[in-house]
C-alpha cells in the first residue's frame, strides 16, 4: 500500500490543505506491507487541473489539434449558434438538452472508467480526481446563476467563444476579454470570499 495525497479544500481549509488516502500501487510488491510515502515512488498521482510542468511543443501541437477540432464539432453541431442557445434558453427545442445530456453522460462513464481502471497520464502518473465538498452549496448556486445569466446575455458560453472569434465573429473579443477578468477578479478576490 502507498499513501498518495490528493488536495481538497473544504469550508474554511486554507488553500492548498491536503488530505492522506491510501491506495494500492500496482507496481509495489505484494509481499511489501510497509506503508511508503509518496515522495518516495514515483507513481504520485496527478491531481485534476494541476499543472505537471511545462508542455512540450509537441504537446502544444496535440492541444492545437484538438482545440481545432473541438472548434469544428462545436461548429458543425450548431452549439455556438445564437439562435440554438436562444431556443433552449426559452425551452423552444431539445437540441442543446440533448447535447449537453450526452457530454453529461460521456463525462460520466469517462470519470468512473478512469478511477475505476486507475489510468496513468501522458506521464505515467495516476489520475486521481478529489472528491468535490459540497458545503452549503451558496457558491454553487451563485457561480451558476452568474454563469447562466452570461451565457443567456452573450449568448455563448465559454467554450464557443472561441469557436465564435475562430468563425469570424470579431465582436466576441469583448466576452472573452470579460470573462479572463472575471478570472482574475476571483482568483485575487478568492481568499476574501465564503466559501
Amino acid at each position: 500500500m502507498v499513501i498518495k495525497e490528493h488536495s481538497g479544500t473544504r469550508r474554511g481549509d486554507d488553500i492548498g490543505t491536503r488530505s492522506a488516502r491510501r491506495t494500492r500501487d500496482d507496481r509495489t510488491p505484494p509481499s511489501s506491507g510497509a506503508p511508503t510515502s509518496a515522495a518516495a515512488t514515483s507513481a504520485a498521482p496527478v491531481h485534476a487541473g494541476a499543472a505537471a510542468g511545462a508542455p512540450s511543443p509537441r504537446g502544444l501541437a496535440i492541444y492545437l489539434l484538438l482545440g481545432t477540432l473541438f472548434g469544428i464539432v462545436l461548429t458543425k453541431s450548431e452549439v455556438i449558434s445564437w439562435f440554438r442557445i436562444q431556443e433552449m434558453f426559452r425551452f423552444q427545442a431539445f437540441h442543446m438538452y440533448g447535447i449537453i445530456g450526452s457530454a453529461i453522460v460521456v463525462a460520466g462513464l469517462a470519470l468512473r472508467l478512469i478511477k475505476r481502471l486507475r489510468l496513468r497520464a501522458l506521464d505515467g502518473q495516476v489520475i486521481v480526481v478529489p472528491p468535490k465538498v459540497l458545503g452549503n452549496g451558496t457558491r454553487y448556486w451563485v457561480g451558476g446563476t452568474l454563469f447562466g445569466l452570461g451565457w443567456a446575455l452573450v449568448g455563448a458560453c465559454p467554450g464557443p467563444l472561441f469557436a465564435l472569434l475562430g468563425n469570424g465573429v470579431g465582436v466576441m473579443l469583448v466576452p472573452i476579454a470579460s470573462a479572463i477578468a472575471g478570472t482574475w477578479a476571483y482568483g485575487a478576490l478568492r481568499p476574501r470570499l465564503p466559501h
